[in-house]
């Protein structure tokens, strides 16, 4: 299983960015998908995630502000960050759990606000 995360940049404190994180492989089903982040000097720290349901769970520092949803028949999910703060600089990560508590993590993409 290979999980791959996409659109992280550089941008201006107040916009906004979409990430993008697929599995591929051998996949039967995906339980949670989840966006995680690591700031430096910090432990990694969930930011959101999704289940297999639809049900939402968010770090306190982003509701209001990201956005997780998930596309099944493309194994992806995705993070919309709005009102990007200086703060929220980290590399992200993707994990993506799997049936028997099976995860897969990405290898990061890293987002840089400038204030």
């Amino acid at each position: 299983v290979q999980v791959v995360e996409s659109g992280g940049a550089l941008v201006q404190a107040g916009g906004s960015l979409r990430l993008s994180c697929v599995a591929s492989g051998s996949i039967f089903s995906i339980n949670n998908m989840g966006w995680y982040r690591s700031a430096p000097g910090k432990e990694r720290e969930l930011v959101a995630s999704i289940t297999s349901g639809d049900s939402t769970n968010y770090a306190d520092s982003v509701k209001g502000r990201f956005t997780i949803s998930r596309d099944n028949a493309k194994n992806t999910v995705y993070l919309q960050m709005n009102s990007l703060k200086a703060e929220d600089t980290a590399v992200y990560y993707c994990r993506v759990t799997l049936p028997f508590s099976t995860y897969y993590w990405g290898q990061g993409t890293q987002v840089t606000v400038s204030s």
